[in-house]
């Protein structure tokens, strides 16, 4: 049987705590609120000054509930309470502007860093398979048609002449057909980046195929050119833009590599800790690609329409290669707190 005096006692000991207390909870909840909603800016000096006061007295009425056991409801209220506090009090928090400026001064310059080894595997798949390319095409016409895709094309081929191969080069500017076809070339590039480092989780062999194949196509391309004499003013052409779009897709490469390569060889981890841990290095390497894929956009929508020249052209493009060269592997920033 129950004892109704006890009980009573107890309710009454519930009451008196949470008539002494709760005008501090309810002020503590409310200060949280505002400045989660919001910002500290919002309070004033005195309301910012008894946040960790409020704070403190909220740890005490959880001690006193929990060794009390006065209610399972007030407990779990206070906790949820002291844990909101805690995290705001002493949790690390940044603004978007921090965590932007964070990303690109140290989180993206360190994950590609970190993947050195896959991007020179990548860039040395591209070089082959660029080789390759060229090396089929100069042997056989047939192997361009296999090698490029009509879309990809644009009408050209071995076959063309010299005039129509010049007017790819220097009269984008008037011609609205090569204006599409240099969007759609963008398209595709950002397509096999995309592919490259999404595909890396089998073991990473599509990321080496389609590397690969990306290289035999930039090498047919250059071979027809070549023969007619522009392979120097194809360069030109592809670098004001194509040195930071086929770096971006190295990196793409690479990202993928690393999560196939770990998943394969996942060393003293399950498979699942080693590619969630090559996970975090790819993804952020890879919101990077995306960056750098708006800018290669950039430069090749304006430098198809205002910029003819040869030299400007690889000064421009090997100019921007040097940038993020040094931007990932030069500039060191220390993170203030990391020593």
């Amino acid at each position: 049987m129950t004892n109704p005096a006890g009980t009573d006692a107890v309710r009454q000991t519930l009451a008196s705590f949470r008539q002494e207390r709760e005008a501090d909870w309810k002020a503590f909840e409310a200060l949280l609120a505002r400045v989660e909603k919001r910002a500290p800016r919002t309070l004033s000096e005195e309301e910012l000054l008894s946040l960790p006061l409020l704070y403190r007295s909220a740890l005490s009425s959880l001690s006193v509930a929990r060794a009390t056991s006065l209610d399972h409801a007030l407990v779990a209220y206070l906790e949820a309470l002291c844990l909101r506090g805690y995290f705001y009090l002493y949790g690390a928090r940044r603004g978007l502007r921090q965590r932007i400026g964070d990303f690109f001064l140290h989180d993206w310059p360190n994950a590609i860093r970190a993947l050195w080894r896959e991007t020179l595997v990548t860039v040395g798949l591209t070089a082959v398979g660029a080789g390759a390319g060229y090396w089929l095409v100069a042997s056989n016409k047939g192997w361009y048609d296999a090698i490029i895709a009509p879309s990809l094309a644009g009408g050209r081929n071995p076959d063309s002449s010299a005039a129509m191969l010049r007017s790819v080069l220097y009269d984008g500017a008037d011609n609205q057909f090569l204006s599409s076809f240099a969007a759609y070339l963008f398209t595709h590039n950002t397509q096999v980046a995309i592919l490259a480092f999404a595909l890396g989780f089998a073991f990473a062999v599509p990321s080496v195929l389609i590397i690969l194949m990306n290289g035999c196509m930039l090498g047919a391309i250059f071979q027809i050119y070549a023969a007619k004499g522009l392979g120097f003013e194809l360069g030109g052409w592809l670098s004001i833009h194509g040195t930071t779009e086929l770096f971006a897709i190295a990196l793409a490469g690479a990202a993928g590599m690393r999560i196939g390569t770990r998943i394969a060889f996942p060393g003293e981890l399950t498979r699942m800790a080693a590619a969630a841990q090559a996970g975090r290095i790819a993804a952020t390497a890879m919101v990077g690609v995306v960056v750098m894929l708006l800018f290669a956009g950039l430069l090749e929508g304006i430098g198809r329409q205002t910029i003819t020249g040869d030299g400007a052209r690889y000064a421009i493009g090997g100019g921007m290669l040097a940038l993020w060269c040094a931007y990932f592997y030069l500039l060191r920033i220390v993170r203030h707190g990391d020593g």
